[in-house]
């Protein structure tokens, strides 16, 4: 399932993209700046070069001392066109990252719930590798073919209207299912099963179990063809392989007929409104608290603080004061956790120090309010 940590991580990742994004932005506003005062080649009239490239100096100076001000509107330059090309490129520059920031954030939860349909996918998988037995000549397949548990997933009512709905089916891909099939059919314990006289559910769900963990998700070409279609493979792997093992654990002799497929979490839709506040909030709390940041990281200069860290403090920043039913301590070791998979070797002591004094700050000034059981080991 997806957990909030999960989550955390998802979204620091698309906030990281929105920033890369943020950085083109600025660079492409300035070089709409420049090229503002160009000489019109196709002009009839004479151009003043000197004049255009000093007003080019002039806008591109006032524009990268405002461009952070949203409300900023130029009447500094020393003529009206220097004025109005600051000003569009401002205008340009925040509507481009608005832009972005919708359009990531979009993104961000289609590829949460895309989780759930790679999930569908390697169940649908199962049912594939069954026909592709099934008119396999070389050996008798007859024990997987009538495996009890693959014929009630092929039979689940959700499933099938899930991989309808979405078109999660394999029809693309038989040649790479007949290839990875060889990788089945050559595994001992799957011989040893199509060879028993009489296979009982028990031996059933034991060799589903066996192909998913050891023989579908240890494979090195499946691996390499999920992660050619999906770049969040390697990341939600270890997450649809939880959620198919749980599947076939789930599902007994008594349930075959109404077995009911896993949950992307516990409550999906707290959970998405969860990492999509987090992911506003963080974008809107980085300019307000960056002040504070520089003065708990004097002996570090801000603009050269790992981009890692540098989110991972503004997102604990948001989720401590936005998050009033989550305790601190909880906020930060999540975090920590984070610095530990995703950042520079040392992070995990850099985000633990700084954030333990900023959140006594946010604290004392009384951004921090918690309640509930955000008041949990709150001290």
């Amino acid at each position: 399932m997806l957990n909030r940590r999960t989550l955390r991580i998802k979204a620091m990742q698309t906030i990281f993209a929105v920033r890369q994004s943020r950085e083109a932005n600025l660079e492409l506003a300035k070089a709409y700046v420049r090229d503002s005062f160009l000489p019109d080649l196709n002009s009839m009239e004479l151009q003043d070069k000197e004049l255009l490239k000093q007003q080019s100096k002039e806008a591109i100076k006032i524009f990268n001392l405002n461009y952070s001000n949203t409300s900023f509107k130029s009447n500094e330059g020393s003529a009206d066109v220097i004025n109005d090309v600051v000003n569009d490129a401002i205008s340009f520059y925040y509507r481009e990252n608005n832009k972005d920031l919708k359009l990531y954030r979009t993104q961000m939860i289609n590829e949460a719930e895309k989780v759930y349909d790679r999930y569908i996918q390697m169940l649908n998988l199962l049912i594939d590798l069954k026909v592709i037995a099934d008119n396999d000549g070389k050996r008798d397949h007859s024990n997987f073919v009538k495996n009890l548990l693959i014929k009630a997933i092929e039979s689940n009512p959700s499933r099938e209207t899930i991989s309808l709905r979405k078109n999660l089916d394999w029809a693309e891909y038989q040649s790479e299912i007949r290839q990875w099939f060889k990788e089945v059919r050559s595994d001992e314990k799957y011989q040893y099963y199509i060879d028993l006289k009489n296979a009982s559910f028990k031996d059933d769900k034991a060799i589903v179990s066996h192909i998913v963990k050891d023989v579908i998700f240890k494979s090195d070409v499946v691996d390499k063809f999920m992660e050619d279609r999906d770049l969040n493979w390697s990341e939600d792997r270890a997450i649809i392989k939880s959620l198919v093992t749980k599947t076939v654990k789930s599902i007994e002799e008594v349930n075959l007929d109404d077995f009911e497929l896993q949950e992307l979490s516990y409550n999906w839709e707290d959970d998405k409104a969860f990492f999509v506040k987090l992911y506003e909030d963080t974008n809107q709390v980085e300019p307000k608290y960056e002040a504070l940041i520089a003065r708990k990281t004097k002996n570090w200069e801000i603009d050269r603080i790992a981009i890692t860290d540098k989110i991972i403090l503004d997102m604990a920043i948001a989720e401590m004061i936005n998050f009033q039913s989550i305790p601190i301590k909880v906020t930060i070791n999540e975090y920590i956790e984070v610095a530990k998979k995703y950042s520079t070797p040392k992070s995990k002591l850099f985000i633990n120090g700084v954030l333990d004094v900023i959140a006594e700050e946010l604290q004392s000034s009384g951004d921090v309010k918690k309640s509930g059981r955000g008041l949990i080991d709150n001290k």
